[in-house]
């Protein structure tokens, strides 16, 4: 089946599901505030937060994404298993029962989608596969960073970065992506603070993420 065959139907499937109970929601408490000054005890915990993060290449999270991108978008559940640039995400929409997982590498960028009709589908750049293949519009070779809370390491400087008063990515601007992060999870035992609500624009593209449960090591 072509990709102009398969698109329309997991569009519908996707657009069904945002009436799904699997919704991301609206935040109940407000965003951090950007700073324009970070104290130095703040601005040291950052960098060592950030030391923690990379030493720690394996990780995983469970959550609830929401994605449009101009009139078409749905949302439902993901899974994202991180092994050093190697990544497994499975995405489903509840009600529609469909599923899907993407495998990709952030080194090579290339990408393998199950769950399609006809079979699976490879393509070079696993972001331009999901798009072709569902209509949602994610950067996830840059994901593996921008969901920690970190600039994205092989894309280059950013073009802005502004913090919070902890010294916290608040929005970074990379890629043509604005990232803002609207939550986060405190420090708790050897983990270091996550963010919890995460909303990446990028023109008429917009992913919505709300992290249930974050996991270090692959599962």
């Amino acid at each position: 089946m072509s990709v102009s065959m398969i698109r329309p139907l997991l569009l519908v499937a996707v657009t069904l599901a945002v009436s799904a109970c699997t919704t991301v929601g609206t935040q109940k408490t407000p965003p951090p505030a950007v700073v324009e000054t970070v104290s130095a005890e703040a601005a040291q915990a950052e960098v060592a937060r950030v030391a923690a993060l990379h030493a720690q290449p394996d990780w995983a999270f469970q959550g609830r994404v929401a994605v449009s991108k101009g009139k078409d978008g749905g949302s439902g559940r993901i899974d994202w298993k991180q092994e050093g640039r190697r990544y497994v995400v499975e995405l489903s929409a509840p009600v529609t029962r469909q599923s899907w997982k993407l495998i990709g590498d952030t080194h090579y960028e290339a990408g393998r989608l199950e769950g399609l009709p006809g079979g699976p589908r490879d393509g070079e750049d696993a972001q331009d596969l999901l798009l072709e293949a569902t209509g949602w519009d994610v950067p996830v070779n840059q994901l593996p960073d921008w969901v920690r809370g970190l600039v994205a390491g092989d894309s280059g400087a950013p073009d802005k970065v502004e913090r919070d008063a902890d010294g916290r990515p608040r929005r970074i601007q990379q890629m043509g992506w604005t990232v803002q992060y609207l939550d986060w999870y405190p420090a708790e035992g050897e983990r270091p603070a996550l963010p919890r609500r995460i909303e990446a624009s990028s023109e008429d593209a917009k992913v919505r993420l709300l992290v249930d449960q974050w996991g270090q090591g692959t599962p």
